[in-house]
């Protein structure tokens, strides 16, 4: 059973919020006011999760959330700016026109409404958190259901696609989230965990430890040589996240590296597993809901995982 990461609030909120919260320098623009913390993304951004039905639904209970409930503990001025919003693409990110967005940001896009944010909090604005990202893939993958005999359906002419404006538009956000935000903000931003390891549980069991199974998968568009489906996700989740790594750091922003906190790319049985399961893919089960056949399968993370992503925040935070 994965043990749950230990809590880290009052060192990490005293350590964020030191400036917001110490002696001023008598200028009025820190310490007198509330100070804000400001999320920006995707779904996981606002806690997405299916209900007992299946149906996909904002909460309280996302990775930001249970963040900003452990800053809050040791600063009751802070406050949080949710601005995160589900189906979140870089493309829509910067431009707008994500249906599920139509009247989030009163015409705007979200990079727009947070600059204006940020433009107008400046100095009081402590931190940005950034998921973004993700969303240029989940189009390109169809029939999760792990009861579907031939595995989820890829098209990898669009995952090509969306990596090109991955490449193309991530530096251009971060670019102006670091132009806007405040010299003392503080943004970390986040890899991402690769839901379809799942697909191995379509498998009979025969997989050799160290390896990545074979898995099944109808792929449109071509697969590169001969990978299987869950070979080739992984190739792009780690292609996406070092892409992603590598834009953060000529930003300055700093990286909640959730990809490693997954485990993503071990394909190891650990020696003291209960279940048999490689170590990558028994995080996704137990920190998303994609192996739960009542209401998902679903990439989102449960409450177990958004705590462990939040704990991974408060780790950079330090």
């Amino acid at each position: 059973m994965r043990m749950r990461r230990a809590a880290l609030a009052a060192t990490t909120a005293t350590a964020l919020l030191a400036t917001a919260c110490g002696g001023g320098d008598g200028d009025g623009s820190a310490g007198n006011g509330p100070s804000h913390y400001l999320s920006l993304g995707d779904s996981l951004t606002v806690g997405v999760q299916p209900d007992d039905n299946g149906t996909l639904q904002e909460t309280r209970d996302g990775y930001t959330d249970v963040l900003y409930r452990t800053l809050h503990d040791s600063d009751s001025t802070l406050r949080h700016e949710r601005m995160g919003c589900g189906g979140e693409d870089t493309t829509s990110f910067l431009e707008g026109g994500n249906g599920q967005c139509e009247g989030e940001y009163e015409g705007m896009s979200q990079m727009e409404a947070a600059e204006n944010f940020l433009d107008e909090h400046g100095e009081e604005v402590e931190l940005v958190t950034l998921t973004i990202g993700g969303n240029n893939f989940t189009g390109c993958v169809e029939e999760l259901g792990l009861e579907e005999e031939d595995g989820p359906a890829v098209d990898a002419d669009c995952v090509e696609d969306g990596l090109e404006r991955l490449r193309a538009e991530l530096p251009e956000i971060t670019e102006r989230l670091s132009t806007a935000a405040g010299e003392d903000t503080r943004i970390v931003a986040m890899t991402y965990y690769n839901p379809f390891l799942a697909a191995l549980l379509l498998e009979d069991g025969e997989e050799t430890a160290g390896e990545a199974p074979e898995g099944t998968a109808e792929v449109e568009g071509g697969l590169p040589g001969d990978a299987s489906v869950v070979e080739y996700a992984t190739g792009v989740l780690e292609e996406m996240n070092e892409s992603m790594r590598g834009t953060y750091a000529d930003a300055g922003i700093d990286v909640a590296d959730v990809a490693d906190l997954f485990d993503s790319s071990d394909f190891e049985v650990p020696e003291d597993s209960e279940t048999g399961m490689p170590a990558n893919v028994q995080a996704v089960c137990d920190w998303t809901w994609m192996c739960d056949t009542a209401v998902g399968p679903d990439i989102h993370t449960n409450r177990a995982g958004a705590q462990e992503i939040a704990g991974l925040f408060e780790d950079r935070l330090r």
